[in-house]
């Protein structure tokens, strides 16, 4: 029984902080006075490799928990799973490629440098909507599924 609590609370956490960190924080922080470019990208660069951790390993919880804990319908554990491994797709593109030339390029500008035009940042945030709209779909379904 609590096991099912956690399973369905997992991804409304995680959903909240990626949605506080990039959705909010990421902008915020270069709005404040006194914070140069500067020191806005070492926090961003700190702040988002945190994040990265903290997502992996409510990535290895879900997974443990949607394999453990039965669903009720065959159809609900197979869309549980495709929703997990979409967001689990992400989360290892972010770690592997994304936020190591993120934070390459981060590290070029704070040494002064210019890099070449990327769409890498875009796409980074696309990634993180993606994620987010799988984990609110996961936690209802989890919710309704509970319910029934």
């Amino acid at each position: 029984m609590y096991l099912k609590r956690i399973r369905t609370i997992i991804p409304v956490y995680w959903a909240g902080f990626v949605s506080a960190i990039s959705f909010f924080e990421a902008w915020l922080k270069f709005r404040a006075e006194g914070v140069s470019l500067d020191i806005g990208l070492r926090i961003g660069k700190l702040i988002f490799s945190s994040l990265n951790k903290v997502e992996l390993i409510f990535a290895a919880l879900s997974w443990l928990l949607v394999l453990i804990v039965p669903q009720k319908h065959k159809t609900s554990t197979l869309s549980l799973k495709l929703l997990l491994s979409t967001v689990t797709l992400v989360l290892l593109l972010q770690t592997i490629w994304l936020l190591p030339h993120l934070s390459a390029r981060a590290d070029i500008i704070i040494e002064g440098g210019h890099p070449t035009s990327s769409p890498i940042h875009l796409l980074y945030g696309v990634l993180e909507v993606l994620k987010v709209t799988c984990l609110i779909v996961m936690a209802f379904q989890l919710t309704n599924n509970e319910q029934n």
